[in-house]
């Protein structure tokens, strides 16, 4: 994993963009253009960063803009009002096209009686208990407990994991983990799956593929991005395992390697 040299790598690759090449460039949200917030409900929209996506959503000829993240649909639509860029949630379950089409991979009455069941279950374990958080995403629902008392936090994820799979739907459902984190999704909710699945839907021959993200939700697309001989970037402060090829410090090194590929575009149109 190699430290990206921001400003060279972004301008290079706007300058093959306006030089006839063209690209996906695939991003996170939460932990990627932004930083993690105590409970996902306090990230509000960023007008800073709604400026740069709309800057960048205006090279959609050349540069296909997608955001891909574990949010629900609705809280990414309502985090980036952005028309020209491609906007998907709960890990590829549900997305916007470019047009604004949205469109749902799996009709949410065949999961929702479930996750109804895993979200009752997990409440009566945190009840009373301070620190946890649990968040309804609609096809998903996940356990926040960063903010509990770690060593209790531990055995309660243990014990909320046993839950879900005694419910025997394990087929329909997948769950996620992660630091003091635990999820049960859809079994299809994959971002490597769901940038496969973009790839095919909306063919572009020709294009590279550039995708920037933070957590093991993203390195299932990192593996696909090398299978295609792609660009994957980590956004991590230090070095650790990772499909990754490349490595941004933080949010603010990502919203720097952005501007700077967009300035390069904007010169680029400028130039021609």
């Amino acid at each position: 994993m190699t430290e990206l040299a921001e400003m060279e790598m972004a301008r290079a690759l706007g300058q093959r963009l306006y030089r006839g090449g063209k690209a996906w460039l695939f991003l996170d949200y939460d932990g990627t253009l932004v930083e993690f917030a105590s409970t996902p409900e306090l990230v509000l929209p960023d007008e800073k960063l709604i400026e740069l996506i709309e800057r960048l959503s205006r090279f959609g000829k050349v540069l296909r803009v997608v955001v891909l993240s574990g949010r629900k649909i609705s809280q990414i639509q309502r985090l980036i009002p952005v028309q020209g860029i491609l906007l998907a949630g709960t890990y590829g379950i549900e997305f916007q096209t470019w047009e604004g089409e949205n469109v749902r991979l799996i009709e949410m009455e065949t999961l929702r009686p479930y996750i109804e069941r895993v979200k009752s279950i997990w409440n009566q374990m945190i009840e009373g208990k301070p620190g946890y958080y649990l968040e309804d995403k609609g096809y998903a629902v996940a356990l926040h407990a960063k903010n509990a008392q770690p060593d209790e936090a531990q055995a309660l994820i243990v014990n909320a994991e046993l839950a879900v799979n005694q419910l025997g739907a394990i087929e329909l459902l997948r769950i996620l983990g992660g630091s003091m984190f635990l999820e049960v999704a859809p079994a299809k909710a994959d971002k490597g799956a769901a940038l496969r699945l973009l790839l095919d839907r909306f063919p572009w021959p020709g294009a590279e593929v550039l995708y920037i993200g933070d957590d093991d939700k993203d390195e299932a697309a990192f593996e696909v991005v090398r299978q295609i001989h792609g660009t994957p970037i980590v956004v991590a402060g230090t070095e650790h395992p990772t499909h990754a090829l490349y490595r941004l410090e933080s949010p603010d090194h990502v919203r720097r390697w952005l501007t700077d590929l967009v300035d390069a575009l904007e010169q680029g149109e400028d130039q021609s």
